[in-house]
Order: structure tokens, then sequence, then C-alpha cells
């Protein structure tokens, strides 16, 4: 509706001077008139839109009543429209007065001061109308908003249920066949490369579940630096090869000889480009081409990444970055992913100031995503040498060390635990695996680890309890606590941090990185071997020891 149409006063008065007059003296008070000059006219004012109706006993008596009836009855049920008479007697209108519903009665001889007091009253009614409308219609787009959101979300569990027994199925189908002894070793190689493969698929999918979760908590922290574009990009291209690779995907990087330094979080925004190079990656065509370019824009860089695959559907495009949305799939395709890598994208790129963008010619003809970012003011200096990979930068491990380390796991998962158990075995790392916090408890006092894997989320007495009583006891100053958990919160870790735990891992924990830390340990721990004074025999006996 028009606004300005909506808030006019319509006028119906006896002669063509009281209608000017009345008119004029509205004008001056600030109130927009439309003159009517006959009943049809009315009508169709109300049809356009009017905020209230002035109108006379004469021109009620004449067939304005009729009228001003069936134009009311068309509006739509939030509208009452106020209707105001001029009259000498009441009873001349009181039929009117009792059909148009919303009526205020004006007995003349009518002061000016009683003429602009009422209509302004009539008029702040019907801006309350108005006001409600536009909050009905407020409700009305939430409701078909959460209605939607619904619905994708139905979508997206659906999906990644989808997405989860795709890799369950051939892992159990491997864990079935690696139970048979006439599998010769050669098939059982693959199978537990398979299995590497699809475990890996499954942690990227709860990753991108999690990451999700801290973007819309607010959780995420940019770790910034001036870095270099072409070697984010570079590494992207490193994270996103496999997949490039299983494709036959013919990939092109056009980068410019000058530098691009952007002030960025590198990992973050390698994961951004990461992203979009998968997404090119599962929807080009197998044996497609991915173009990577990247160029200078005034005091912007900006990057696009290109594929000539399936391409975007046009009622998909303006949604492709929310939450839970994808295009139709392809029947040949087994896994598309959920939906939210590209949310991820928008939502990283904007912390960093810059700005995505989706671009499709429509269904088959291929799609380009072009991020823009502002372009560093200066360059930075060699960089903080604590991002350089510590395990890498110490060339260590679990097993180079002269002492042997004592550790226990804590898990009330026993397939978890003992797992866990064979991991350190095959590090030839003495340990012992407990199911509860009581028996833990216990083993601390037996065995004196120096590390306990504990984790958090346990019946009975959780790891925070059984951390707590391990600090009571002076003796157990120089065990360090890691907490292994499925809480993988920024909050999760602050707690874990602030009940002592010295380390986090989320499950499912990265091998690599476990034997980096208690190669760590191994080497700042101050214990002898067995025999030495520290500890008996029989307290070392107490703990597996292979090798």
């Amino acid at each position: 509706m028009d606004q300005s149409l909506a808030r006019r006063v319509l006028m119906l008065l006896p002669t063509q001077r009281d209608t000017e007059l009345t008119s004029d003296v509205l004008a001056k008070h600030g109130i927009d008139t439309c003159i009517c000059r006959q009943h049809a006219d009315l009508a169709h004012e109300i049809e356009r839109g009017a905020a209230a109706v002035l109108v006379a006993e004469e021109a009620l008596l004449q067939g304005a009543q009729s009228v001003l009836v069936r134009a009311i009855e068309r509006q739509p049920r939030w509208s009452d429209l106020p209707v105001l008479v001029v009259a000498r007697d009441s009873v001349q209108v009181a039929d009117a007065m009792a059909r148009l519903g919303n009526v205020t009665l004006m007995e003349r001889p009518l002061r000016l001061s009683t003429l602009i007091s009422t209509v302004r009253s009539a008029l702040r009614a019907r801006e309350r109308q108005y006001q409600m409308l536009t909050h009905l219609d407020e409700l009305e787009q939430a409701r078909d908003a959460i209605a939607a959101s619904a619905q994708r979300k139905d979508e997206f569990l659906a999906m990644l249920a989808h997405e989860l027994r795709n890799p369950l199925a051939p892992i159990r189908n491997a864990l079935h066949l690696l139970g048979e002894p006439a599998v010769p070793e050669q098939e059982r190689a693959s199978l537990r490369a398979m299995m590497k493969r699809q475990v890996d698929h499954m942690v990227r999918l709860v990753d991108d579940l999690v990451e999700v979760s801290r973007l819309s908590r607010g959780t995420i922290e940019l770790r910034r630096d001036v870095v270099e574009l072409a070697d984010v990009l570079r590494n992207a291209i490193d994270l996103s090869r496999p997949l490039i690779d299983t494709g036959r995907h013919a990939l092109h990087l056009d980068l410019p000889d000058v530098a691009l330094p952007v002030d960025a979080d590198p990992v973050r925004l390698a994961q951004v480009f990461g992203n979009l190079l998968n997404n090119a990656a599962k929807y080009a065509r197998s044996g497609g081409e991915i173009r990577v370019g990247a160029r200078r824009e005034g005091g912007e860089v900006v990057v696009s990444v290109r594929d000539r695959g399936i391409g975007i559907e046009p009622d998909v495009l303006p949604h492709v970055f929310e939450l839970f949305t994808q295009g139709r799939r392809e029947a040949h395709r087994a896994q598309d992913g959920l939906g939210i890598g590209l949310t991820l994208v928008r939502s990283l790129v904007e912390m960093h100031g810059g700005s995505v963008t989706a671009h499709s010619e429509g269904r088959g003809r291929g799609s380009e995503f072009v991020v823009r970012l502002p372009l560093a003011t200066a360059h930075a200096g060699a960089g903080d040498p604590s991002s350089v990979d510590s395990r890498a930068a110490r060339g260590d491990d679990a097993t180079g060390a002269s002492h042997p380390l004592r550790v226990l796991v804590v898990d009330d998962n026993v397939d978890a635990a003992r797992s866990l158990g064979m991991v350190l075995q095959m590090l030839q790392i003495e340990h012992e695996v407990c199911f509860d916090g009581p028996t833990a408890l216990d083993a601390v006092r037996r065995c004196r680890p120096d590390a306990v894997l504990l984790d958090i989320g346990m019946p009975g007495m959780d790891g925070y309890e059984v951390a707590r009583q391990l600090h009571e006891d002076p003796a157990n100053q120089d065990i360090s606590l890691v907490a292994v958990t499925g809480w993988s919160q920024l909050q999760d870790k602050e707690r874990t941090q602030q009940a002592g735990f010295s380390h986090h891992f989320s499950k499912p924990v990265d091998i690599g990185a476990l034997q980096a830390l208690l190669g760590e340990l191994r080497a700042s721990n101050g214990r002898h071997t067995p025999g030495d004074g520290d500890s008996d025999g029989k307290d070392a006996g107490a703990l597996s020891r292979v090798g």
C-alpha cells in the first residue's frame, strides 16, 4: 500500500466551499486530505487507501451510507476504518452509525478545536492498525522463515545420516573381512587404508559441524599476521589435492608477479580457499577444469575459484551461503558434504573484513566464487616461530628419548580406551587402561604415571572430579593431565584448563599430535628408569610395556 495514500483523510461534505475550507484548515495542521466529489469517488479512494473518512450527514442520507458500508466490507480483516460524521441530529444518522462500525459523531455547529482533535485521534487509531499490520506481516515472515529453516534442518539431518552411513558401510565390511583369516595380507593393507580414508572423511564432517557451532556462538578467534596470499593459496591446494586428483581435474593457478600481502589468519584463510576448491572438485564433471586466479584491484585482492561443473540453479544461487543449503544432487555422487562449507567460507571471509559472492549461469554452466579481501598495509617480519609445527621443529617423537614414559588411559568407552592403549603399545610406551574414575585414582596411587589421558564425560565420577581429587594429593603435582574428550568448544577447553589439565585433545585423537605431545613430555621428564629409586619393580610391572 502506498504510504502517502494510506494516511489521507477522505472528505465528502455538503458543498464545495465547505470541503475546501475544511481541507485548508486540516492542511494547516499537517493533515493530508482528499476531496471526493461524489459517492463513487469515495468508494474508489477507500480502495486506494485512507486513514479516515470525514462525511456529512447529508451525504449519508443521499446514498453515501450504502457506498461506505460496501467499501468497508471489502476492507481486509485487520482494517477498522474510522468514519467521522458531521451531523445536526444524531437520530438521523443512527442507522449509519450502527452499520458503519467505527464511527465518531461530531455535532454541528462544529468547533475548530474539536475537528482537529477528533481527526488526529482517528489518525492515531489508524496508525496503530498499520503498526499491527506491519507486526502481523513480520510474524508471518518470521513464521515462513522458521518453517523454511526447519525444513532445511530436517533435510540436513537426513543428509547427515546419509553422509555418515556412506563411510560406515565400507568400514563395517572391512572389519568383517579383517576378521577372516583367509584374507591375504596385501588385501588387509588395502582394507586398512580404506578404513582410514573413511574415518578421515567422518572426522571432516564432524569438524565442519563443530566449526559451524563455533561461528554461530562467536567463539572463533583469528590469529592474524601479514601473510602472502600465494602461500595461503598453495596451502589450500595441498589440502584439496586428494579430492582434485580423485576427480581427475586439471587445476590452473594464475597468480600475479607482484606480492599480495593480507592481514589474515593463514590457517583459517587456507580453510576458506580449501572449502571453495573442495566445492569445485565435488561439483565439477570428472576430468574437468578448475581455475584459481588472484589479482589486485585498488586496495583489495580478488581471488576467483571457477569450475566448469554442474552449476547452480537460479533459485538456489541467492541462498548458497546459507546454512544447510544445497543444490540438487547428482545420483552418481556419494559424498557431496553437508551443505555447510560455504557458510563457513562466508563467515570466515567476513571476519577478515572481506566479502564473497557466487556466480553461475545456471545448471550445467559451471560456477565461480569470488573472494575480496583488503590488502595489508605493510609486510610483517619473519612471523611467530611458534606457528611452526611443533613436531617438525623438535624433530622428536615418543620413542626417541632414553627414559620410559608411563601413561594411564581412562575412558568409560571400553573400545576407545583399549584402542588408545593399543596405540601406546605400538609406540612402546608403558601404559595402563581404566574404565572409571575410582579405578583410575587407585591406578595413579599404584603406578605413579607421568601422564593421564583422561576422558571427561564419564558416568558417576567424571574427569573433572578425578582431576580435582588428583590435585588434592601433592604427590601428583608432576603428573600431566591430558583431556581426551568429545567436547571441543572453546569454553570446554577453557574449563579443562581451569581444572588443571595441561592439554586438551578432541576425539578422535590425532595420533601424530598425541605422539608429539608424549615426546615432549618424555623430553622434559626427569624420571629415571624403574629401579633407580623413583619406584620399585612391582609398580613398574603393573604397567604394560612392549618392546
